[in-house]
């Protein structure tokens, strides 16, 4: 199995140990994501330290109004390391509000451009904003994976256009039957599943902080709601996840 979204220097405990528990668990490998210039540091040296895992690096609209914003080359230099699969998560975040809307479309398109140049995949973080998330992503011709899928509005486009959805422990919460509706839809080429670690642990752990060994619960909700056998779509989602990110 594989968590393709954790953030494992943001968990209390050290990568090392969280690593140890995935395996035990039944997941060998992670994308752990660095969401500023220092976090994808932080990510890559993760990646090399630890077998299986890999990093997942780029400025998160939150921090668009920041100084990493305007420092793309810097973040251009960090995928000189094998272990770099993919730029993310990128996008744009109208639900928390920490950085203004124009500072996060410029990142992101930058971003896109970047992305485009390096030919690498975008991994997108998408709130309340639908409509200019579509808008930026529309002359972009690379591999998309939505992460943490939240937007039911977004289902169309992605269906159309080919994108990965990437499912997390939300999927599982009694609350969140949209989801579950929005899951069995994915064709079983796009479908992906995360922890976003250490956040949203899934029902079955609700109210620990989240950690790579729990995807296994999102993924029997995903087998459940897809109507499918948690080992078929176990395989599909690491065949999916090697496609996208281009894993050995």
């Amino acid at each position: 199995m594989i968590d393709t979204h954790a953030h494992l220097d943001a968990c209390a405990d050290r990568p090392s140990a969280l690593v140890g528990r995935a395996r035990a668990a039944g997941v060998h490998r992670i994308l752990t994501v660095g969401t500023t210039l220092e976090g994808g540091r932080s990510a890559i040296a993760i990646a090399e330290r630890e077998e299986g895992v890999f990093a997942v690096v780029g400025i998160h609209p939150h921090e668009a109004d920041g100084p990493d914003a305007g420092r793309l080359r810097d973040l251009a230099e960090l995928f000189a390391s094998e272990q770099a699969v993919a730029l993310g998560e990128i996008g744009l975040d109208y639900f928390r509000d920490y950085a203004p809307h124009g500072a996060q479309r410029k990142l992101f398109e930058r971003q896109l451009e970047l992305a485009a140049e390096l030919e690498k995949p975008v991994v997108v973080h998408t709130r309340a904003a639908d409509e200019d998330t579509l808008a930026a992503l529309a002359g972009f011709d690379g591999t998309v994976v939505l992460h943490c899928f939240s937007s039911p509005g977004l289902l169309e486009p992605a269906l159309e256009r080919g994108w990965y959805v990437s499912f997390a422990g939300n999927v599982t919460f009694p609350k969140a039957p949209e989801l579950r509706e929005a899951a069995a839809r994915v064709p079983a080429d796009r479908i992906l599943a995360e922890t976003d670690s250490p956040y949203l642990a899934p029902q079955p752990r609700r109210g620990r902080p989240n950690e790579p060994a729990f995807v296994v619960h999102t993924l029997a909700t995903l087998a459940e709601a897809r109507g499918e056998e948690p080992a078929e779509l176990e395989e599909r989602i690491e065949a999916n996840a090697a496609a996208a990110f281009g894993l050995p």
